[in-house]
């Protein structure tokens, strides 16, 4: 069953979209975002869903596989030594290859009843390891951030395509009107790399691309109205632009952008009164702050944002992307040791106070949770103790929608060098994201520019059995 294209979801057309507008926003809201994405349009999956909604904390910059997620006692038996040759040629950006190897910075032990083995850097993480499926073996093609970034939030290193939350919005839509589909926590330092087509709608209609969000009194910068300006005042404007916008579509049937404009203005307001209620962490008891570290000053702002994203998925929104990472973030060159003391430190307790409370609240039978960043990084040393870019193998995790955990899948070879076992590729990873939420990724599709486009591209791609299993 193919989802049929913003020109194809049965509906009422454009122009009688917009004259039921004239009213002002409450009858917008009557008349139309009852079958839009960015509202309550909630679609039927293609086959029963094991995840009925998405949390992904992205580790902006590549956070180091080999000192996290995949032991390799060989690289610790061989540090300082030069790459063998056997490994062949290693593409890297800064000329590494010759640089000795450098071992695993911290200690692997074995955890929990399964005892899969993690890194000491992730003592709290550690504690949820039987609820955690490490895919060991993931690859790319870039060794580069914008490309890598754009790869694993949109299934290609070219800018310009729908990120994951977008094709999810489009497909399966929001489960509460008064709120957006797709909701994004950036970093509050900036500087991802790539910049926002990360969560961008590429050539999907302009409603389905990711609502950035943070805490506070402000969810949405600009969203409130001006001071003095009354309900009744905003009614008004908003109505005469939805006329205005009628006056123009009618000699402009077919344009999307403004269609997705209207929906904007519509889904604005309806938000005012519920996205600052939402994001007031102040009603969580002390014991759940305390769970996320929102009461320590290394973990209180990352706390805040996975509460925040805990709330959002009860709300209704179905895919909430949080970024941990600034402009360098887990970009670890100079030093692993003071990068990922830096990081673990700030993200770890707060990650798993995330997946103990949606334990709790029996959200993790229906709550797909994905960690991981754009690539992992290398085996050998640069600059004596810091590691270069390494998409050819890396770690990401699964946990919750009846993903079976407490074990790794994949492996990488004896160093961490290259995927080689299982090898999990970017759009199979995703095509296994898609399988999860109900969603064959080849009928997941959207007509543009003569070709039915899906997140998987034109390749061959299938989700990953030993993963589902």
């Amino acid at each position: 069953m193919k989802i049929p294209t913003s020109n194809q979801i049965p509906s009422q057309s454009r122009r009688s979209f917009l004259a039921n507008a004239g009213g002002g926003m409450g009858m917008l809201a009557c008349a139309s975002l009852a079958q839009a994405n960015s509202g309550a349009g909630v679609h039927q999956p293609h086959f029963a869903p094991r995840a009925k909604r998405v949390i992904w904390l992205f580790m902006h910059g590549g956070p180091s596989h080999v000192d996290l997620f995949d032991p390799k006692p060989a690289l610790t038996k061989y540090s300082g030594q030069p790459l063998p040759e056997s490994f062949g040629n290693v593409m890297t950006r800064r000329n590494v290859k010759k640089n000795p190897l450098l071992a695993p910075i911290r200690s692997f032990r074995p955890r929990g009843q399964s005892g899969l083995e993690i890194s000491d850097f992730l003592p709290h993480m550690s504690e949820h390891a039987d609820d955690l499926c490490v895919i060991r073996s993931m690859h790319g093609d870039s060794v580069n951030h914008p490309q890598s970034v754009y790869q694993m939030n949109t299934g290609s290193i070219l800018m310009g395509n729908p990120s994951v939350g977008s094709w999810v919005a489009y497909g399966l839509g929001s489960e509460n009107q008064n709120m957006p589909a797709f909701v994004v926590l950036p970093d509050p330092g900036g500087g991802l790399k790539g910049g926002p087509p990360a969560w961008g709608n590429g050539y999907l209609p302009a409603s389905y691309q990711g609502v950035t969000m943070r805490p506070g009194k402000s969810p949405i910068l600009d969203l409130q109205p001006q001071p003095g300006v009354t309900d009744k005042q905003q009614r008004l404007d908003l109505s005469l632009i939805q006329k205005l916008n009628q006056r123009h579509l009618e000699q402009r049937e077919f344009d999307d952008r403004l269609t997705a404009r209207v929906k904007a203005y519509e889904l604005a307001f309806r938000m005012q009164s519920e996205a600052p209620e939402l994001v007031d962490i102040q009603k969580e008891t002390q014991q759940t702050k305390q769970m996320y570290g929102i009461d320590q000053k290394e973990t209180r702002e990352f706390g805040e944002r996975c509460l925040l994203a805990r709330r959002m998925l009860e709300s209704g929104v179905r895919f909430v992307q949080l970024y941990s990472g600034d402009t360098n973030g887990w970009d670890a060159h100079a030093n692993v040791e003071k990068n990922h003391t830096e990081y673990c430190q700030r993200t770890d307790k707060p990650v798993a106070g995330l997946l103990q409370d949606l334990k709790q609240r029996g959200l993790m039978e229906d709550t797909l949770v994905i960690w991981g960043g754009e690539f992992g990084r290398m085996p050998m040393s640069e600059q004596g103790k810091g590691r270069d870019h390494n998409p050819w193998g890396y770690s990401v995790w699964l946990a919750g929608a009846g993903i079976r955990g407490g074990r790794a899948f994949g492996a990488t070879d004896e160093i961490g060098l290259r995927a080689v076992t299982d090898k999990v590729s970017v759009n199979n990873f995703h095509a296994t994201l898609l399988h999860l939420l109900g969603m064959d990724h080849y009928d997941l599709t959207y007509f543009h520019n003569g070709l039915d486009k899906r997140l998987t591209g034109p390749d061959e791609a299938e989700a990953v059995e030993g993963i589902l299993g």
